[in-house]
């Protein structure tokens, strides 16, 4: 896991190639099915590109459109493994369904499927990591899906330009700070999916538990949750800010910030680099990868496995 976190800018230099191109029909309209990691990029590409029509499916099969509409979409199929049983199902259907297909994998039943059925895919390469630690890859063959070649260009530069190294040391003494504590990390509706990616680095990576929840809704639930002392005594709350963030949020997060240290909470603001928009989502998800890591390392737990996720897939299959 330290290797695949140290050489993550490398993903920015792949260059993704359609198979069965001569199948691919573009598309302006697009569902992406996927789960976990393999659906964040899609999510990704809707929080960046707000005008791009994309639906991102995390359940079985397709979403509940009129086949009309379904018609007039690309059904983009995302499993790193290629196993994936909700992924597999979606396939089936749209399949029968006779409806625009790609996608994207490593290899396992999803890529078989496609070379089958002369289905466009994108092969990703196979490096051995874990589908969380893979989103620069998928990101990229997405954007080649969406016909977004430009954007492709742009964001090669975070191959020389983003530097995972430099987000090592503060994500160690993080670890450190929040050891016995369980985060909650909060942000910005507009930043929400940094937050939940956040979280979903610190159970799968850090084994541990971790929650989110975001700037102004939480004003109005959850910081009323925070005032009996022997249940709130293990939470670490970390702020994602983002000083694009509308001014009256930015203003919440300082006073919740307040709110909490009055009452013996821990509380750590950390502000979101503003270079480009690439460069300040991954340089953020790159210091939760590090969080995590040395976070599993300090309870002498193994961060890159998810025995757990695979004793459930035992379990139901």
């Amino acid at each position: 896991m330290y290797e695949e976190i140290k050489n993550f800018n490398k993903q920015f230099s792949y260059e993704p190639e359609i198979g069965n191109q001569e199948n691919f029909v573009k598309k302006t309209s697009f569902v992406v099915v996927g789960m976990g990691g393999s659906g964040h990029a899609a999510e990704l590409l809707k929080k960046l590109r707000p005008d791009l029509d994309i639906d991102v499916r995390r359940d079985y099969g397709l979403p509940e459109f009129s086949i009309e509409k379904l018609k007039n979409k690309l059904i983009i199929l995302s499993s790193y493994s290629g196993n994936t049983e909700e992924v597999i199902e979606a396939f089936h259907e749209a399949k029968d369904k006779n409806l625009a297909m790609a996608a994207i994998s490593i290899g396992g039943e999803l890529l078989k499927l496609a070379k089958e059925n002369n289905v466009p895919y994108i092969q990703l390469p196979d490096t051995r990591i874990q589908p969380r630690m893979a989103l620069g890859f998928s990101l990229r063959a997405f954007l080649k899906f969406i016909g977004e070649e430009e954007e492709l260009k742009k964001m090669s530069v975070l191959a020389t330009a983003l530097n995972p190294m430099d987000y090592e040391k503060e994500g160690k003494i993080l670890a450190e700070k929040m050891r016995n504590y369980v985060p909650i990390i909060y942000a910005s509706n507009h930043n929400s999916l940094l937050a939940y990616i956040w979280k979903i680095k610190l159970n799968e990576t850090g084994k541990i538990p971790a929650f989110y929840n975001v700037f102004p809704e939480l004003n109005h639930n959850e910081i009323n949750g925070f005032d009996i002392k022997e249940l709130c005594n293990k939470f670490y709350f970390l702020i994602l800010r983002d000083i694009k963030d509308n001014p009256k949020v930015l203003k919440r997060m300082v006073v919740t910030e307040k709110l909490y240290k009055d009452r013996g909470l821990p509380v750590e603001t950390f502000e979101l680099q503003e270079k480009d928009i690439w460069h300040k989502i991954f340089s953020s998800l790159l210091l939760a990868d590090w969080v995590s890591y040395y976070t599993a390392v300090q309870y002498g737990l193994e961060p890159e496995q998810v025995p757990m996720v695979e004793e459930f897939k035992k379990l139901i299959s």
